[in-house]
């Protein structure tokens, strides 16, 4: 290793400095890695309906985020280290489930960083109708479609480049940006007269309309991808100031704004336009605030909807780039992968191999991305709430500024909840049609191919640092 590489740790790994997140720079930072604001949401209005719809966002934190958020808040408290989850479970269960960890979060995060500049197009039609996507796009529009897409990649590729301080200080200002137009539109619809008698009746006569196991499976998808990402924040927690006293009251706050920011204006939306005719990935949200409160609305909606799905792919490549370079550091993928930039201390050629996978993805949409997404997240985590449960029991003395409360039984709780929402999920995508089994197969891939990984390079693992 360079003299220049030692140095580029050091910074990293050591007092806090320059190169560290704030609290406040945390908070923007979660606030992108698991939502970016209600954009996405409409495709959940959409598939199920109203009732189902709200019963989802307010089942879906509670049983699903809180969960997954006091885990990390334990865990990330206890175990700081650059890699979260990845060092998480090696530590508490070995290295084969380590590598498997690690690989399958991998795989999932090639498939999800490809959503946020699907998303930065699918928006941009609101300005060029000529990129929304239809079932008659020709082969020109898609090719179209993926060149933005590509420039979004690169565009982010390059902040990053600079360092994890820029990245979290355009959190936070983004973070305000994208969150000002949705509290108008929230105001604006739901100010009126009988707006929210209108929004509860829509969602009570949803409630008695269940949907089928295919609409299920898209739409719990698409609920538990806008409240996921919380483990996601781990792997750069050397990068944190002060990371043990930080990272549970930055969950706590992100929780909240994140709530707020997903039920107020689906509210407002469901009160003006409770049919499918606007919930969806061309018209969505724009075309909502513009029913809502007028062109200047929906104007502003749509502009902040390029800047939200920019900004949750820069504040993705944090952990997306953190994760391959803590596995390289351990042997399991090509040491390359380790080489730090000697000024900021970024893993320079890590960060360049995530945007170049996500480029390929990028040709898929929203709704057959996140499924895969899911399915693939959700079995990751689960080996997350085993190391949880496993360290408990065999490092009972592991200093842990947090812990998950409730002893025995609530660590039971945290566990069964979520994995319990991503059963449903399973079970709805292989009951649910055809349409969903090329994406069963894909993820059924990624997993037998990270067994097959882990045996042919376990003979070649070393601490290189």
């Amino acid at each position: 290793m360079t003299l220049g590489e030692q140095t580029a740790i050091s910074s990293v790994t050591g007092a806090p400095g320059r190169r560290q997140l704030s609290r406040l720079q945390l908070v923007g930072v979660i606030f992108f890695v698991v939502s970016g604001g209600a954009y996405g949401l409409e495709s959940l209005v959409g598939a199920l309906n109203p009732g189902w719809a709200i019963l989802l966002l307010i089942a879906t934190p509670l049983l699903w985020a809180l969960p997954v958020a006091l885990m990390v808040a334990e865990l990330a408290s206890a175990l700081p280290e650059e890699g979260g989850y990845y060092i998480w479970v090696r530590r508490a269960m070995g290295d084969f489930w380590g590598f498997q960890e690690g690989w399958w979060t991998i795989c999932y995060t090639a498939v999800d960083m490809a959503i946020y500049p699907v998303l930065f197009v699918d928006y941009l039609g609101y300005f060029a109708p000529s990129f929304a996507l239809a079932n008659h796009a020709g082969w020109r529009v898609l090719a179209a479609r993926w060149l933005i897409a590509l420039a979004v990649i690169a565009i982010a590729c390059a902040l990053n480049w600079r360092g994890v301080r820029p990245v979290g200080d355009s959190a936070v200002l983004t973070l305000l940006f994208v969150l000002a137009p949705f509290a108008a539109l929230a105001a604006a619809g739901l100010h009126h007269h009988g707006a929210m008698g209108a929004a509860l009746s829509a969602v009570q006569i949803g409630l008695h309309k269940p949907p089928s196991g295919a609409l299920l499976a898209v739409g719990m998808s698409t609920a538990l991808w806008n409240y996921c990402g919380w483990d996601n924040v781990s792997t750069f927690a050397e990068e944190v100031r002060q990371a043990p006293r930080n990272y549970p009251p930055a969950l706590a706050t992100a929780m909240a704004v994140i709530m707020l920011a997903y039920v107020a204006p689906v509210l407002a939306g469901i009160a003006r336009s409770p049919g499918p005719a606007l919930w969806n990935e061309s018209a969505g949200w724009p075309a909502l605030a513009r029913a809502v409160g007028g062109p200047t609305l929906g104007l502003l909606v749509a502009a902040m909807a390029l800047v939200s799905a920019w900004s949750m792919f820069n504040n993705q490549l944090l952990y997306a780039s953190r994760l391959p370079y803590a596995m390289a550091r351990d042997g399991w993928l090509p040491r390359i992968l380790t080489r730090l930039s000697p000024r900021t201390g970024m893993p320079g050629v890590a960060l360049v191999a995530v945007c170049l996978v996500s480029t390929i993805f990028a040709v898929f949409s929203f709704t057959q991305l996140v499924v895969i997404d899911i399915l693939m997240y959700s079995v990751g985590l689960l080996l997350e709430f085993l190391a949880l449960i496993v360290l408990r029991a065999h490092q009972p003395h592991l200093k842990r500024p947090y812990r998950v409360p409730g002893g025995k039984l609530g660590l039971l709780l945290v566990t069964v909840c979520p994995m319990s929402f991503a059963a449903v999920v399973l079970v709805s995508s292989i009951t649910g049609g055809r349409s969903d089994y090329w994406q069963l197969g894909l993820a059924a891939f990624f997993v037998l191919a990270g067994m097959a990984v882990y045996w042919t390079r376990r003979g070649q693992t070393k601490r290189i640092v």
